[in-house]
């Protein structure tokens, strides 16, 4: 009986407690506190739909994409910004509402200060992309000439400086001591640093393409490994998109040690093949063909002529060949093949016009004695 009266009194005080903290001024500061967390979540769609927008329409204007980067990396985390602003004061009013001050606690102050260098830092997280438009924007604006290659390891190298110096701001607001944890960086970073060998090797691969630049972003390259086009380089890897459109991802370390063709820095594409004609063409229409071609040749603007050579080649088993060699003045593959394509068939009009046929693969077979005579003595 004792133990029944004692839990009464118990839940008793604790009705009364809880009676007594929810007053109308309780009531009034929670109900102030979330209408104005509404409030921010109604500022953050009048920024989304309206602000936002129309500073879109705006920079959309403008010659530069930098002003639209700039707005498209900042989206999100404003957005987010609103939510906490309007849960960092409801809080604020919530702890009113029981008698608390909670804008001099520490604990909610670094909280929150610690949210605005994470959305902050998100931002410019955001602006450091590899295919942002940043870096070429600001090489144009302070006139540097900068690599296409290079952008994807200032990306890198400046995404590791936003995160690690968002973290050591984080630490300063909630008074950690960060030289210990820099001193723990570097000596474990040699245990780490012989662990991860072969990562660091593909990390200096990666800085030796930078340096030698034996191809960029967007070249056609051939190795002992692969052959396609660069799309992207990371600090540990290149990726190239092979003709038959798969992507290869090749180690940096691999690519500095091997030889690499780039066929993108040539400046003119070799046409190099003979053409065979049959045995009953006279050497009358034989010289023509070769001189009507190679004058073909110079004549048309697409072929460079310093370099041309077109030149009866020799007896061939079933063909007289003519031999012709020349360049596109196209480093382009589609474009080479057009004028590939436009070369040969002003080749097929001047045989046809010449009446000369071109030749293939045959066998003649000759007997001395007619099979049908042979038939009509028996």
């Amino acid at each position: 009986m004792d133990d029944v009266q004692q839990a009464f009194n118990q839940a008793e005080q604790k009705i009364n407690f809880i009676a007594d903290k929810f007053t109308f001024n309780t009531i009034k500061y929670i109900g102030i506190g979330i209408g104005i967390f509404f409030i921010f979540l109604l500022l953050r769609k009048i920024f989304t739909n309206y602000i936002l927008k129309g500073l879109l329409k705006i920079t959309a204007r403008t010659r530069t994409n930098l002003d639209r980067k700039i707005i498209a990396a900042f989206q999100e985390p404003m957005r987010a910004l609103f939510v906490v602003l309007g849960a960092y004061f409801a809080i604020l009013f919530f702890g009113r509402a029981f008698g608390y001050n909670l804008h001099t606690v520490t604990g909610i102050i670094n909280l929150f200060k610690s949210i605005i260098i994470i959305l902050f830092a998100w931002a410019c997280y955001n602006l450091t992309t590899e295919h942002s438009v940043l870096y070429e924007e600001l090489s144009e604006i302070f006139n540097i000439k900068l690599d296409k290659i290079i952008f994807p390891f200032i990306s890198k190298i400046l995404q590791i400086m936003i995160i690690a110096l968002a973290i050591c701001i984080i630490f300063a607001i909630w008074d950690y001591n960060i030289s210990g944890f820099v001193a723990g960086l570097g000596v474990g970073g040699a245990a780490l640093a012989f662990a991860a060998k072969d990562a660091l090797s593909n990390i200096f691969g990666g800085f030796v393409i930078i340096l030698d630049k034996p191809f960029s972003i967007g070249d056609y390259i051939k190795t002992a490994n692969v052959e396609g086009i660069v799309e992207d380089i990371t600090i540990r890897s290149t990726r190239i998109r092979t003709l038959d459109k798969a992507l290869v991802t090749e180690p940096n370390s691999t690519l500095s040690n091997s030889a690499i063709i780039n066929w993108t820095k040539r400046d003119m594409r070799r046409i190099n093949f003979t053409l065979g004609v049959t045995y009953d063409t006279s050497k009358d229409k034989l010289k023509v063909c070769v001189e009507s071609i190679k004058q073909m040749l110079i004549d048309d603007p697409e072929i460079n002529d310093e370099t041309i050579l077109v030149y009866f080649d020799g007896f061939n088993q079933s063909s007289l060949d003519i031999f012709i060699y020349c360049f596109a003045n196209t480093a382009e593959w589609d474009k080479y093949m057009q004028v590939k394509q436009n070369v040969n068939f002003k080749i097929m009009d001047i045989l046809s016009r010449e009446g000369v046929s071109a030749a293939f693969p045959s066998t003649s077979v000759y007997f001395e004695t007619p099979l049908i005579n042979s038939k009509l003595e028996k």
